[in-house]
């Protein structure tokens, strides 16, 4: 059976914003003090609520919006604006529930509609270029919230992996499920 490029994109993709990196998100926020998710360096950096925030904007706009149809809703700029306002779990609801909604989105789309064309936050882009920039897009903040998490958290309270017994366990992955699929 030939390899299914376009079907292992959108798999590798379904993976990535619907577990790893939520679930990665999950535990790095769980571990820090609920009264960090606000806290800011400095005027001109953003907090782990902010990012959230951020996240959850962008992949609504750009996949469940640009790529799926829905209403463009984002107000990108009180992404950012915002100095307190959801908790923990309300965060990493409405995250895991925008990414929830992104992976339908996936499951809907076929070879031939990831060449199609949409314009998105003003640019002109395809449905491919949109899922890959929201991919890592989403990675390069993930990395950011897990800094910020162990900068605020007890130290050594953040782990991904179970290393015991020489194999990587991934800690992130839902009860039952040992590796990506």
């Amino acid at each position: 059976m030939p390899f299914d490029l376009a079907a292992a994109f959108l798999e590798r993709s379904r993976y990535y914003l619907g577990l790893e990196y939520p679930g990665k998100i999950r535990l790095a926020l769980t571990a820090m003090p609920e009264s960090a998710l606000w806290t800011r360096a400095n005027d001109a950096s953003t907090s782990a609520g902010n990012l959230v925030l951020h996240l959850a904007g962008n992949v609504r706009q750009w996949i469940v919006s640009g790529v799926g149809g829905a209403p463009d809703v984002r107000a990108r700029d009180a992404e950012f604006a915002a100095r307190d306002g959801l908790g923990r779990e309300a965060l990493l609801a409405l995250l895991e529930g925008t990414c929830r909604e992104a992976v339908e989105v996936f499951g809907r789309l076929t070879a031939a509609d990831l060449g199609a064309s949409r314009r998105i936050q003003g640019r002109d882009t395809t449905v491919m270029a949109a899922i890959y920039h929201v991919v890592e897009h989403f990675s390069t903040h993930t990395g950011q919230l897990i800094l910020l998490a162990k900068a605020a958290a007890p130290p050594g309270s953040i782990r991904f992996y179970d290393d015991s017994g020489g194999l990587a366990r991934p800690l992130f992955l839902p009860p039952g499920m040992t590796d990506a699929p």
